[in-house]
């Protein structure tokens, strides 16, 4: 250790910092994200990329992390709730194989119980050695801790990665979120990460989350957990009290912005993505009604056997060819609303009359269309709801609200 640095150590200006991570579900307060700070008597508070690095290569890391964890063990335990304390671990640390004992035996001596402990490494800590890094992965785990795979897509990522060690929970790095608002392609990436970790039973931390609408993005999309300025920024021991009260005495957040009046289904509040897939295909599958998602091409990506027949055609014919090619004798009566619905309208009960399987029998419909929007608001295509109204006795303006033609 440099002189600067052991003079800092022994002055004790190396403290632990607590970063709410909040869940999002209900806007309680989860846990916390353990964090090092240095408290310069000149520069003031110093993060840890300045020391840290020092901290690896010369041999004292995990002098630090018991330093901080002595401290910050404690702090967390007095506060009401099961509160979760994460904490960083190195690519040195993952490979110490006494480490998971003794931070069990620290926790024990704290009376912290040692399952809300949840530890986090970075996949580049893997690269080395993933066969200790795996015994040590699986020691933690054996003592209840969650194991955290932390800035996941940000260089190293892969699905061996994953398999490597016995995760259970997946952070989406803040990178990504921080850019969502602006960026369809990370809003993609995150939208993937989420929906890994769901497809993986794995819990998922947003990270870097600043604002409401980055907040309600990662929510709309079924992540659990998030951290990041909204929620609030790191603090010292002493004001955790204060922060958890803070937590307690306001009310939950509400779960979408009312402005956003596109944003209608709740489902994705109740199940994981691939529940929810299920879902949507079994509703597919079993509805009485034609239906049909387009891209913004007005090419088919989704159909069902309801439609296919209406436009006597197999299902799978259609995909990759647009509307006005499956059914181009009544295109001319459903091309304009299909253009609304992606230009943002919902058109609701359109009357169709024709045949648009050609068989020569007039048939009539009522068509509606809605525009699909992503994360952010953008169009990505329109939903088609078909129903033939032929033998119909009930009104049709009761069947899908009144219709505008």
């Amino acid at each position: 250790m440099t002189r600067n640095l052991c003079q800092a150590a022994t002055a004790g200006e190396f403290v632990p910092y607590f970063q709410p991570v909040v869940d999002l579900r209900s806007g309680s307060l989860a846990g916390f994200e353990l964090l090092a700070r240095q408290h310069h008597p000149i520069a003031g508070v110093i993060g840890p990329n300045s020391f840290i690095p020092d901290a690896e290569n010369e041999g004292w890391i995990n002098d630090l992390t018991f330093h901080l964890l002595e401290a910050a063990l404690p702090a967390v335990a007095d506060l009401p709730g099961k509160l979760f304390l994460a904490f960083n671990i190195s690519t040195v640390q993952l490979h110490d194989p006494e480490l998971p004992d003794a931070i069990r035996n620290l926790a024990e001596r704290m009376s912290f119980p040692v399952d809300r402990l949840s530890v986090e490494v970075t996949e580049s800590a893997l690269l080395s050695d993933i066969k200790t890094a795996r015994k040590i992965a699986d020691r933690f785990r054996s003592f209840g801790c969650g194991l955290a795979l932390d800035d996941f897509g940000t260089g190293y990522s892969s699905l061996k990665t994953l398999q490597a060690l016995p995760f259970n929970i997946l952070k989406v790095d803040r990178s990504f979120v921080s850019s969502m608002t602006t960026s369809k392609e990370s809003r993609k990436i995150v939208a993937a990460v989420i929906g890994l970790g769901q497809s993986l039973e794995f819990s998922t931390v947003a990270e870097g989350i600043e604002t409401q609408q980055e907040n309600e993005m990662v929510d709309w999309l079924g992540c659990e957990f998030g951290q990041g300025w909204l929620h609030g920024k790191p603090v010292p021991p002493q004001a955790l009290v204060a922060v958890a009260s803070e937590f307690q005495s306001k009310r939950a957040p509400k779960r979408f912005a009312e402005n956003l009046e596109f944003r209608r289904s709740l489902s994705r509040f109740d199940n994981p993505l691939h529940v929810r897939l299920a879902q949507l295909r079994s509703i597919y599958e079993a509805v009485p009604v034609g239906l049909a998602f387009v891209d913004c091409s007005e090419r088919y990506l989704a159909i069902n056997k309801r439609l296919a027949d209406i436009n006597a055609a197999e299902m799978v014919d259609h995909f990759g060819r647009s509307v006005n090619e499956m059914v181009p004798s009544i295109y001319p009566q459903v091309g304009p609303n299909l253009q609304r619905a992606l230009r943002g309208e919902s058109v609701l009960g359109s009357i169709v009359a024709g045949d648009p399987g050609l068989s020569g029998k007039e048939r009539r419909f009522l068509v509606s269309y809605e525009p699909a929007r992503d994360e952010g608001g953008e169009i990505v295509g329109a939903s088609i709801a078909v129903l033939e109204t032929n033998s119909l006795s009930t009104p049709l303006p009761t069947l899908f609200g009144q219709h505008s033609d």
